[in-house]
């Protein structure tokens, strides 16, 4: 069954996935953290612009996706896109016109 796009198998592959993606995005962003708390900034520099950064962080569909359902898995693929949680090599087993939209929304996102 085709719809907006990708198939049932897409929606299935997606919902098993994004748990991961999410994972893998946040430990990139503890890595960040940890790098940013190792700096020689003043800690009262260091603790709100970490506390910034986590109230901006938290709201990404890379730490959080909200409305979760067919009509915008798209939506929630691009934004995953935008944000560097996913790339073309998180594309694998998708069908072939999904990934290529994908694919396509991701070179468009490179070039700025």
């Amino acid at each position: 069954m085709q719809d907006l796009g990708f198939t049932e198998a897409d929606w299935k592959l997606f919902r098993k996935r994004l748990p991961d993606w999410q994972e893998r995005y946040m430990e990139g962003l503890v890595e960040e953290y940890k790098e940013f708390l190792s700096s020689d900034k003043p800690a009262s520099t260091k603790f709100w612009e970490l506390e910034k950064k986590l109230k901006n962080d938290k709201r990404k569909t890379g730490a959080l996706a909200e409305g979760i359902s067919r009509s915008n898995m798209k939506f929630l693929m691009m934004d995953l896109i935008n944000e560097g949680a996913i790339s073309v090599e998180d594309f694998d087993g998708f069908s072939e016109d999904f990934r290529d939209q994908l694919i396509f929304y991701s070179e468009r996102v490179k070039r700025g």
